[in-house]
C-alpha cells in the first residue's frame, strides 16, 4: 500500500509525503517523536499514524508472502537480458543487463554513462526473433544530457546490425524495425527538481501498467538533484530510500530492468581524497548490481564492483559513432544477444 492510500486524513498524508515519508517502511522505521517533529504534530497524533502505518505494512508483507520455489520459478521465467552491444561487457554481466534487477552504473564525466544509457534504450527494442526483448524504454533525464541525434545514430546502427545479422546467417526474418520506430518507443521524461523526480518515479507503476511492453527504465542521473541544496539530510535519506524501494518493486513487479546512472564525488579516506560514487555508502546497498566505469590509460573499462551472483571482473569497451562496442577489434561481429 502506498502512503497516499493510508486510511488517515488527507492532511496527514500530505504532511507525510512533504516530509519525505513516501513509503510505509520509511514511516515504520521512524519513531513517534521523529514523526511528531517532522510533521509538526502532537505526539499522540504521531503514535496513531505510526500504528496505522505499521498495521498496513504488516498486512502488505503478509499478502506478498511466497515460497522459495515460487521465487525460483519467477527468476527462471525472467532470465532475459539487454545486450550492451559490447560482447566483452556482456560477458562479465552474464549476458547483459538483467531484468528484475536494479543496476547502478557510475563513473567520471565523459566516460560514456549517457552513451551506455541510450544504447540500452535502443537495444531493449531488438525483436525477439533476433534474440532481443522487443520491448520499450523509459528514459528519465535529470541533467539534460539525453541527445536525440545520438539516439538516432545508435538506432540506425542497430538496424544495420540486424540486417548484417540476417545476411550472415541467411535468415528469412525480415527487419521491420526502422530508426523512427525505435525513437518512438523511448518515453522521455525531463526532470528539473528532486520533487519532480520523486513524482515521476511514483507515477511509473501506473505508467508501466498501461505500457506493459516497457522493459527498461533508465535514470540519468539518479544523484543530480540530491547532491546540493539539501539542508535536511534526514529528509534526503528518506526520499532516496523511498525512491530505491519503489524502483526495486517496479523491477520485480513488471520483470523489467532498472538502470541508474550515477556521478562521482570525492571522499576523504585514510588521509587522502578518493573518487567514489555519489549518494554515500548507504545508497550502494539499494541496487542489485553496481558497475564502475573508469579510464585505464586511454581505454575505457567497466568493473563489477558489487553483485550477489556475478564475480568481480572488468572489461574494456569503446564509444564509437555507432554506439558502445568492443575496444579490441572494431571488425568483430556484434552479437545481438548472448
Amino acid at each position: 500500500m502506498e502512503v497516499s492510500k493510508l486510511p488517515i486524513s488527507a492532511t496527514q498524508r500530505g504532511k507525510l509525503i512533504s516530509a519525505g515519508y513516501t513509503s510505509l517502511s520509511s514511516i515504520c522505521s521512524a519513531s513517534s517523536s521523529d514523526i511528531s517533529r517532522d510533521l509538526k504534530i502532537s505526539e499522540t497524533e504521531a503514535v496513531e499514524i505510526l500504528k496505522v502505518a505499521s498495521n498496513s505494512w504488516c498486512q502488505s508483507i503478509l499478502n506478498c508472502t511466497q515460497t522459495a520455489w515460487d521465487m525460483l520459478q519467477e527468476e527462471q521465467e525472467s532470465l532475459a537480458r539487454i545486450t550492451t552491444s559490447c560482447a566483452d561487457l556482456d560477458n562479465i554481466l552474464g549476458g547483459g543487463i538483467g531484468c528484475r534487477e536494479v543496476t547502478e552504473i557510475g563513473g567520471v564525466p565523459g566516460i560514456g554513462k549517457t552513451q551506455l544509457g541510450i544504447q540500452l534504450a535502443v537495444n531493449v527494442q531488438i525483436p525477439v526473433e533476433f534474440g532481443g526483448l522487443g520491448g520499450k524504454a523509459i528514459y528519465i533525464d535529470t541533467e539534460g544530457s539525453f541527445m536525440v541525434e545520438r539516439a538516432l545514430q545508435i538506432a540506425e546502427a542497430c538496424v544495420e546490425d540486424m540486417l548484417e545479422y540476417n545476411r550472415f546467417l541467411r535468415n528469412d526474418c525480415q527487419v521491420k524495425t526502422q530508426p523512427k520506430d525505435i525513437l518512438e518507443n523511448i518515453f522521455y521524461f525531463r526532470i528539473c527538481s528532486y520533487t519532480e523526480q520523486s513524482a515521476v518515479i511514483n507515477y511509473l507503476d501506473k505508467f508501466v501498467s498501461e505500457h506493459k511492453d516497457v522493459k527498461v527504465v533508465i535514470i540519468d542521473s539518479i544523484a543530480f538533484h540530491f547532491r546540493h541544496g539539501f539542508v535536511d539530510l534526514a529528509l534526503r535519506t528518506r526520499v532516496l530510500s523511498g525512491i530505491a524501494l519503489k524502483l526495486m518493486n517496479l523491477a520485480k513487479k513488471f520483470s523489467l530492468a532498472v538502470v541508474l546512472l550515477n556521478q562521482v564525488t570525492t571522499k576523504y579516506t585514510e588521509g587522502s581524497f578518493q573518487l567514489c560514487l555519489a549518494l554515500g555508502d548507504s545508497w550502494s546497498h539499494c541496487c542489485t548490481n553496481r558497475l564502475i566505469l573508469y579510464w585505464n590509460s586511454n581505454e575505457r573499462h567497466a568493473y563489477i564492483d558489487k553483485s550477489p551472483y556475478l564475480r568481480s571482473a572488468s572489461a574494456s569497451y569503446s564509444v564509437t559513432s555507432r554506439g558502445i562496442r568492443n575496444s579490441t577489434s572494431r571488425s568483430k561481429r556484434i552479437k545481438m544477444m548472448i
